[in-house]
């Protein structure tokens, strides 16, 4: 399908703009959230906190906002599934949303330029910002998709050679100043079509965390939309995204989540050795990861 051909969904969404964050204790980062917010946009907005079974009272303050409403999913159902419902929960009118994790700093206009992008690319399903990361650095948000070998490479060498040709390729970490298409963007920070979205069922439930928006990229990208990167729109993840798998449990899942998504793109009775051996060498990859982090 070609950039410029015409859109036509099988669903008609209004033009408003919606944003959806996921909570989960979020402690003061969803109040500087929701501070910047404003200055993204001169458009009015709404707000959902899907709740994934907060205990710190955050997401009730913010809730006492003005336009923020929240959505208790009555358990932690993990990032998509959580992302999911929040959007089930807006209105027809709403035509695009923007998902993000609710430790994500607005810079001014950002959304704006967010939107701008949508109309210079009628095909593109999903838009995201340059994110920088606390200490101001670009943190490589807009790569390409994983394949074997590119996954393989980058795995083995990129905790010892950080520069190494198969992490600069999945990364696309050279390229972080110009406006382009990627196989994937990061769901820290995203603008959504929602006919996009519809279109491929959403999120992939099976993703509690990690690899649900690599998954999404490669969905939409079959369905004929586009990930656009957009980097004059510029938002801190304040949180970062170094510290993001310092836990084991998160390790594991992190681990997990990587061989189901390898996992479901070679499927068949011929690819199952392959399988077990990715399910053998993620394994091995977690537990060297995980007796370094202690160290």
């Amino acid at each position: 399908m070609r950039e410029n051909d015409d859109v036509r969904d099988s669903h008609s969404y209004g033009e408003g703009l919606a944003v959806v964050t996921v909570t989960y204790s979020p402690g003061n980062t969803l109040d500087r959230f929701l501070e910047t917010l404003p200055k993204a946009t001169d458009r009015q907005l709404s707000v959902i906190l899907a709740d994934n079974g907060s205990t710190d009272g955050s997401p009730e303050r913010a809730a006492l906002r003005p336009g923020v409403e929240l959505a208790r999913m009555g358990a932690n159902l993990g990032y998509g599934s959580a992302a999911n419902r929040g959007i089930a929960e807006l209105s027809d009118d709403i035509g695009w949303v923007v998902v993000a994790n609710p430790d994500v700093e607005w810079s001014a206009g950002s959304l704006d330029e967010l939107l701008a992008a949508t109309e210079r690319w009628p095909r593109g399903g999903a838009f995201g910002p340059l994110i920088r990361e606390p200490d101001g650095s670009v943190y490589p948000s807009a790569r390409s998709l994983p394949s074997l070998g590119r996954g393989a490479g980058h795995a083995l060498l990129g905790g010892i050679w950080p520069d190494n040709p198969f992490s600069r390729a999945y990364r696309q970490s050279t390229d972080s100043s110009a406006e382009r298409t990627a196989g994937w963007l990061s769901g820290s920070c995203l603008l959504l079509r929602r006919a996009a979205l519809d279109s491929v069922t959403g999120f992939d439930p099976r993703y509690f965390m990690y690899f649900e928006d690599v998954d999404l990229g490669d969905r939409l990208g079959r369905a004929g939309w586009l990930n656009v990167y957009v980097p004059d729109s510029e938002v801190t993840h304040i949180g970062g995204h170094a510290t993001a798998r310092s836990s084991g449990w998160m390790l594991h899942e992190h681990h997990r989540s990587a061989y189901r998504y390898l996992a479901d793109r070679n499927v068949g009775p011929t690819r199952a050795p392959l399988r077990v051996a990715l399910r053998a060498a993620l394994g091995a990859r977690a537990r060297f990861v995980a007796r370094n982090s202690d160290r």
